[in-house]
């Protein structure tokens, strides 16, 4: 199956839900106009990232009026949306929802909350507390936010639970070059390409990675959104500070063919990972 999948390279408005709505409609219209199948937003799209003791007042529930109204766009397309999602007992979580059919499928809850550096998240969210994949139009996705995309146990997991596609909304920050007077080459970003790639070869999925603009607070968000094949190939890369939407054609014929080529997902040692992973757990040793 061949079908186009974007990246919305958004510059949000910290804490105006309005403004961001209407980024968000202009960019699913423009997407359908052009036949994307599915569009996925940046971390923290509906609400801008540095919030701080701002969460509570721009939280949704699951079936707020909101989050309705934007399962409603995607008729006829697929939407990964970032937003803050307040739960029944009232913990707020930096989530990402998943969309398609005009209805919400399912939303992931950020598990790893950077609290280093420039980073505060735990002092104001909750952790998420579970992994998975999902079945869609496209078919299995999984979806990891930014921090989570650094710990790779995280991609292990979606992968043994069948992920064909990995989704990454992010609000990666700049955040230093490799070389001190040049910034045509950044550190964070190289570092980013060898994750994306290091997934994508090693589960041979499709990766798509969705970075967001702009500043706040100071801070500038370097963007670079990128899809990522089952190779390890960049088949698309946006660029750090134009916010539009970024589509390619993939072909999931591409996941077979890789798992012929290197069946390195068919080979994985599960039920072995499960029993070292108790033994050390346990303390013991070798």
């Amino acid at each position: 199956m061949k079908f186009l999948v974007a990246n919305a390279q958004t510059k949000p408005f910290l804490g105006d839900i309005d403004a961001n709505l209407n980024i968000i409609e202009s960019m699913v219209k423009s997407a359908k106009k052009k036949n994307v199948k599915l569009l996925v937003f940046p971390e923290l799209s509906l609400t801008g990232y540095f919030l701080k003791d701002f969460v509570p007042d721009v939280a949704q529930k699951k079936n707020s009026k909101l989050i309705k109204h934007i399962a409603s766009l995607s008729e006829g397309i697929s939407i990964v949306l970032g937003f803050v999602e307040e739960s029944s007992r009232h913990v707020f979580y930096n989530s990402a929802a998943y969309f398609e059919n005009g209805k919400l499928i399912y939303i992931h809850r950020k598990i790893y909350l950077p609290t280093y550096g420039m980073f505060d998240e735990s002092r104001y969210f909750g952790s998420g507390k579970r992994i998975g994949a999902f079945d869609t139009n496209i078919g299995r996705v999984a979806i990891l936010i930014c921090e989570d995309a650094w710990h790779p146990s995280l991609a292990f997991l979606a992968s043994q639970d069948g992920a064909d596609y990995l989704i990454i909304p992010s609000s990666s920050p700049f955040r230093g070059t490799n070389q001190a007077k040049s910034k045509s080459n950044l550190a964070i970003e190289r570092s980013w390409e060898s994750i994306l790639a290091t997934y994508s070869i090693t589960y041979n999925q499709f990766v798509v990675f969705s970075n967001r603009i702009g500043y706040e607070d100071g801070v500038n968000f370097w963007g670079g959104s990128r899809i990522v094949s089952p190779e390890g190939k960049t088949i698309k890369k946006a660029p750090r500070s134009s916010s539009s939407i970024y589509s390619v054609e993939v072909d999931s014929k591409d996941i077979r063919r890789s798992r012929i080529a290197s069946p390195t997902y068919r080979d994985e040692k599960t039920l072995l990972f499960q029993k070292e992973f108790n033994r050390i757990q346990s303390g013991k040793k070798n």
